[in-house]
């Protein structure tokens, strides 16, 4: 069967689409049916099946005689130390820390945040909560304690389970100084707390509260798994919210792993044995779905990162990785790949390493910039795959069917819609727009499996933040078009869709046209108040490393090339050369807070800040411009 008619299956008769998938994922009891939207507009997915999540991540491959191949290999640069733990390894590991957590009272639905850094601990303590039945949630490892504790309060955890410090390029980060402040702002307290004890730095433990892992398994009884419902939380994981507060995106168990498990196949393109990397964090959605849990349930090797794209020790650290441990498919955010092209923008470190294991390189997080796409292909000699999904979403909502049949690539556009997703691009009004058009990407409801059913304890704000703007689709607050081949363009947030004169724009459009001049390593737009105009585009450029243009130069250059590509109704005249741009620890740039500093309003320091210095630099360097306006 070709894509296109997969996919208008899995419109138009979604249960018996989804059942069929259902078949690759081992259940206690089947489901009777896949949808079931008596609920509607919150619709469910194979709800009155039995499953374990942890037995179709682990056990279920020893069982059928796989339980040596490896797992999990944990690469630590910062460490200088490599780990490879087989699914047997993984399976005993978890079960014991699994009953460990059962003699204290952990179980099926029970909370437990999970505060740990890039080990394979992290994810034992994951599989361990689905395991029990438990519902995890991650928190990035040395986030503020204030951002923690707003978290423990919401969640309500019956512990947490933490590491005793991070390892960050030349220095060392406490995480226990960090959850003791949190546990003692929290109005919530956890029963008690399971410390992993790092060899850089041991935490000190409070008596009676807090265990140190190797002290807390220590004769635990093995654990074995228990079954639950098909809408049984996996887990729930944080989001920013608008208001500050943050979001707690729920995944339901049985279409988690339906959905992943079709993923790994059809979008990624691996089979069992083979090895997959997502350069990512366990913090993040990306670290949930294609660290911990996809590549486990579909048999795949997968690879736990402690390190940086640069600096660990140097720009050729991800081709390392690569190489020594056969990856075929790597998965990475655009701007780890701006960041090792502007440390080497010639590649000169590719041809250090045997890179024929590697067949494809996949994009997400950010819109990828087509000049960072061309730099890839030409480095790696791969197809380098742009898709876009979200938090929410947990898995690809547009994407190139690598495994299934490969779409023709066209730069700019992260392909086209995976099963289930009915993209539509609608106007303020609620109404579709023609082929080409910009407009509001929404996705016809239901959403499916996989996706979040809403928010952790907070229904009637996920109705007002997803379902209510456009009624019978959800909202992605994502901006852009799709052409007339059925191909979706990601151009920017909702928010970054800047009015000129009456014109709407796409900031994406204009990053575009920046990204391509050879001196920009990577770049940002953002849009100012303008008395006459209403808003006026302003350009953001971070050069190569080793570039000796005058900045004045190519910030002419540059204005230049928006004017010639996107035409005077952009009225682009603005742009500054800046040391780095202000980014979450996930890649994110952070264009609405620089408007926020740029039109002179209050904002937030995002607790998800990389480095809260940069927004002074950008602040001091908009002085210079004259912003804010008086």
């Amino acid at each position: 069967m070709r894509y296109a008619d997969l996919h208008k299956q899995s419109i138009t008769d979604p249960d018996g689409f989804w059942m069929a998938q259902a078949q690759a994922i081992d259940w206690v009891r089947a489901p009777s049916k896949a949808l079931f939207d008596d609920k509607a507009p919150l619709y469910e997915w194979f709800r009155d099946g039995l499953v374990n999540t942890c037995w179709n991540a682990l056990d279920r491959h020893v069982e059928a005689g796989r339980g040596d191949q490896v797992a999990v290999i944990h690469d630590s640069p910062v460490t200088n130390s490599i780990t490879r733990l087989t699914f047997a390894e993984m399976r005993d590991q978890v079960a014991i820390f699994a009953g460990a957590l059962a003699a204290k009272g952990v179980g099926k639905g029970d909370r437990v945040i999970i505060y740990m850094p890039m080990v394979p601990e992290a994810l034992m303590a994951m599989l361990a909560c689905g395991r029990l039945g438990a519902i995890h949630s991650v928190v990035f490892g040395g986030f503020a304690a204030h951002e923690l504790a707003v978290r423990i309060d919401d969640a309500q955890p019956k512990c947490v389970i933490a590491g005793s410090c991070g390892i960050e390029p030349g220095r060392v980060v406490a995480y226990k100084p960090l959850l003791d402040g949190a546990l003692a702002e929290a109005t919530h307290k956890p029963e008690f707390c399971v410390i992993l004890q790092r060899e850089a730095l041991a935490a000190d433990l409070m008596t009676g509260r807090d265990h140190a892992w190797s002290d807390f398994i220590d004769g635990a009884t093995p654990a074995e798994c228990v079954p639950v419902e098909g809408t049984h939380p996996a887990y729930v994981l944080y989001t920013s919210g608008t208001t500050g507060q943050p979001k707690g995106v729920i995944r339901h168990t049985g279409g988690h792993l339906v959905a992943l498990q079709w993923s790994m196949k059809n979008i990624y393109d691996v089979d069992p044995g083979d090895v997959f990397w997502a350069a990512s964090d366990v913090g993040w959605v990306v670290g949930h779905s294609y660290i911990c849990y996809a590549p486990l349930i579909a048999g795949n090797t997968t690879i736990v990162f402690e390190g940086k794209p640069v600096g660990t020790p140097d720009a050729g650290t991800f081709w390392r990785v690569i190489s020594e441990h056969k990856v075929k498919s790597f998965f990475t955010a655009p701007t780890a790949f701006r960041a090792v092209k502007r440390e080497d923008p010639k590649g000169e470190f590719v041809p250090e390493y045997d890179l024929s294991c590697l067949k494809t390189v996949y994009l997400a997080g950010e819109r990828a910039d087509t000049d960072t796409i061309i730099w890839a292909q030409e480095q790696l000699k791969v197809p380098v795959v742009d898709h876009w999904w979200q938090t929410e979403t947990g898995w690809a909502i547009a994407a190139n069917p690598m495994g299934y049949e490969p779409q023709p690539v066209k730069l700019g556009s992260p392909a086209v819609a995976m099963p289930g997703y009915d993209i539509k691009v609608l106007d303020e009004g609620g109404h579709p727009v023609p082929a080409g058009q910009l407009g509001a990407i929404t996705l016809k409801l239901p959403l499916p499996p996989g996706t979040l059913p809403g928010l952790w304890n907070a229904e009637a704000r996920f109705r007002k933040s997803y379902l209510e703007q456009f009624p019978g689709y959800y909202a992605t607050g994502d901006a852009g078009y799709i052409d007339e081949d059925g191909y979706v363009y990601i151009m920017a947030r909702t928010d970054d869709v800047i009015n000129v004169a009456g014109h709407r724009l796409s900031t994406g459009a204009m990053e575009e046209v920046l990204a391509g001049h050879p001196d920009v390593a990577e770049c940002a737009v953002i849009g100012v108040a303008d008395e006459l105009k209403g808003q006026l585009p302003m350009g953001f450029l971070c050069l190569n490393s080793g570039s000796d243009r005058d900045p004045k130069e190519v910030v002419a250059e540059c204005v230049r090339r928006v004017r010639d590509q996107i035409g005077p109704v952009a009225a682009f005249k603005l742009a500054l050369v800046v040391d780095r741009l202000p980014k979450t620890r996930s890649g994110k740039i952070l264009r609405a807070t620089m408007a926020n500093i740029a039109d002179g309003k209050s904002y937030k320091v995002p607790a998800t800040i990389d480095d809260p210095v940069i927004l002074e630099e950008i602040g001091e360097a908009l002085t210079g411009l004259g912003y804010p306006k008086s």
